[in-house]
């Protein structure tokens, strides 16, 4: 604990994707709870919880998947970061969704607007706060899956984006080593939210693995040690283990065939 109190205790500014619910909501609630109180903004389309809001998060609504809402959004957040403290700026990349189901099946503009909100939006907001987080120092925390290390048959275009997400990290992890700033790719299993609901999964059906408090718990510990990637949970972390000493192609047959014992809804 003492470690994290003391990574955290030089962060002033905190900028997170996706606030107002699930994971996100989680970092909110975690990192207000620091002794040194950092200011948090969150950039959602919906506000995180007014008792949030009541103690100082800003939130800036927006709509991450569409390329002229961060362009319109940005004055806003580097106002935001003007105003805080001198110290170190945090940012959370969370925002994200799935779909489930035949790629030929789903829908293209959903597809379209996944790899936007997945992929796009975090390559764009860091390399936009990029040039801040390199001045005051601090760092990167980007919220991949265990989807990431796997192709994922019936979730393809999702599990495609979150292994770009984690290739994309540990890139800028090396990067980034020398220049006092931190890259940590979490890469949580089945997590209690609104994401799979969304996904088209009927909630009976989703054995949640872990709260979404429990993953930012363990998120926040491997990033005040310096960790680069972080797999949540010991089964998780046992399963890819196993995966990767399996042929690739024999992993992605086993995945499709766990898939599609999930019916989704119609």
């Amino acid at each position: 604990m003492s470690s994290l109190k003391h990574a955290f205790k030089k962060i002033s500014a905190v900028v997170v994707t996706g606030g107002s619910s699930g994971i996100g909501a989680s970092f909110i609630a975690s990192i207000a709870k620091l002794e040194d109180n950092p200011r948090i903004c969150n950039l959602s389309r919906s506000e995180p919880e007014k008792k949030f809001l009541d103690a100082g998060v800003v939130h800036i609504a927006c709509d991450l998947s569409l390329r002229q809402d961060i362009e319109r959004i940005v004055p806003q957040l580097q106002d935001f970061l003007s105003q805080t403290p001198e110290g170190e700026v945090l940012l959370i990349n969370n925002s994200g969704f799935g779909s489930y189901g035949d790629f030929y099946g789903v829908d293209r503009e959903r597809e379209l607007a996944m790899c936007d909100l997945n992929i796009r939006a975090c390559v764009d907001l860091t390399h936009r706060l990029l040039p801040t987080i390199l001045k005051r120092g601090g760092g990167i925390i980007n919220i991949a899956s265990i989807a990431s290390f796997q192709p994922t048959p019936l979730m393809t275009t999702y599990g495609a984006t979150k292994a770009f997400l984690q290739s994309w990290s540990l890139g800028l992890s090396d990067e980034l080593k020398n220049k006092g700033v931190k890259v940590l790719c979490v890469c949580p299993g089945p997590t209690e939210s609104n994401f799979f609901l969304a996904a088209g999964y009927k909630e009976s059906q989703i054995n949640y693995g872990q709260t979404a408090e429990q993953v930012v718990d363990e998120a926040l510990v491997a990033y005040a040690k310096g960790k680069w990637i972080v797999t949540t949970k010991f089964l998780n972390k046992l399963s890819v283990g196993i995966s990767s000493k399996l042929p690739r192609v024999l992993v992605t047959k086993l995945a499709g065939a766990t898939l599609r014992k999930v019916r989704a809804i119609k």
